[in-house]
């Protein structure tokens, strides 16, 4: 029989502290109302398990990967996309093609079909509230560039498209 338990919380049970990212955290199943309840203890929290208590065990609380990436504004990063389209130059094809991947993964976009000709591979996108449609050359970036652009076109964001 499998179990579903809800993942770690964020705030400890007993103190309703945050739980600190990479610290130990006490993790106990206990049973309320027919329910399988866990339970989740920072170190100044825990008192030890409760009388109730099936099962407990020791975890660490995740790291963000993430933690200090910046959030794209996907109305201000579809409205520079729609510039860079409108403008069409061959200087910022990398930069067409990156937002494009970002709006996708935003789910700003999504792809309706793929075109190919003697110019290579093209995306054929459209926007979720209408918008398009807009052809994007698949330049196949390998990883590394991908992520500096990307980190490149966030950080310009942020600063020059903030709403």
């Amino acid at each position: 029989m499998d179990y579903q338990l809800k993942p770690l919380g964020k705030t400890c049970s007993a103190t309703g502290q945050p739980l600190s990212p990479g610290s130990v955290c006490h993790s106990v199943l206990v049973e309320r109302n027919g329910q399988f309840v866990r339970l989740d203890f920072s170190a100044a929290g825990w008192k030890g398990p409760p009388e109730d208590a099936i099962g407990h065990w020791l975890t660490e609380v995740p790291v963000l990967k993430n933690a200090g990436a910046q959030r794209v504004d996907p109305d201000a990063l579809l409205q520079y996309f729609e510039q860079l389209c409108e403008e069409a130059s061959p200087g910022q094809e990398a930069n067409r093609y990156v937002s494009a991947l970002l709006l996708l993964k935003l789910k700003r976009l999504k792809m309706d079909d793929v075109r190919r000709d003697d110019d290579g591979e093209w995306l054929i996108l459209n926007g979720v509230r209408g918008e398009g449609p807009f052809e994007i050359r698949n330049l196949e970036m390998p990883d590394a560039d991908l992520l500096a652009l990307q980190q490149q076109l966030k950080s310009s964001l942020a600063t020059e498209w903030a709403a």
